[in-house]
């Protein structure tokens, strides 16, 4: 089966413009689980653009099989094109692309792409179709990177903050001693703190010992 036109042409693109020595220190920054080319991402996104440059826009079908075959570049700038991608078209899929989303939330999981995921499409679908259900499932799954993103899906909702939500997903992880639970706690309160801080000061006073020191220095940290 031929790959997409979308992934034909990074493939073109993205090994000329690496770098071995911005490889190797990117590489060991994310303690060697993904191999890099070494791109920066202003340069990358540079190299997307002209790439796709006269492509038409892919339906919901044709992301799904851009988006799983990038998925599986072995240099995770391909991942990140189409973390890319996919946050300038979540506006247009419908509610059942979710699951995509989270099989790629559950595939090669590190935090650079679980959180571009989380907060920015599976949020924009939350958000768009109402599907809060889904990301009450994603907070009680068992697997830590869905709850992470359960957690950190509504940051830049400001006003529109679902704070009863909030509040649950927070209490559901705050005795986890995993770092990136305990962070993106903190992260969430951190945010919406920003639209409403007595609500987020109550909050963290309220969860007293329960909340990691962590979490509550990042909770409190413009209060």
């Amino acid at each position: 089966m031929d790959e997409p036109e979308h992934v034909v042409r990074l493939r073109q693109v993205l090994p000329a413009a690496s770098d071995p020595e911005r490889s190797a220190g990117m590489t060991a920054y994310m303690k060697d689980q993904f191999g890099f080319f070494g791109i920066k991402a202003d340069e990358r996104r540079r190299l997307q653009r002209e790439a796709w440059s006269g492509l038409d826009h892919p339906t919901p079908g044709e992301l799904e099989g851009i988006l799983r075959a990038l998925w599986t570049g072995p240099e995770r700038e391909y991942q990140y094109a189409a973390c890319d991608l996919l946050r300038s078209r979540a506006g247009v899929c419908p509610p059942a692309f979710l699951s995509v989303v989270e099989d790629l939330v559950l595939t090669d999981s590190w935090w650079d792409t679980v959180d571009t995921l989380a907060a920015h499409s599976a949020g924009r679908l939350v958000r768009d179709h109402g599907l809060g259900a889904e990301m009450d499932r994603w907070c009680e799954s068992g697997e830590p990177w869905l709850e992470r993103g359960a957690l950190i899906h509504q940051l830049g909702w400001k006003a529109d903050t679902d704070t009863d939500r909030l509040a649950h997903y927070c209490r559901a992880h705050a005795a986890s001693t995993w770092f990136f639970h305990r962070k993106a706690i903190g992260w969430a309160l951190r945010e919406y703190a920003k639209t409403d801080p007595d609500w987020v000061r109550t909050f963290v006073d309220g969860m007293g010992a329960e909340l990691s020191g962590l979490s509550r220095r990042e909770a409190t940290k413009y209060l």
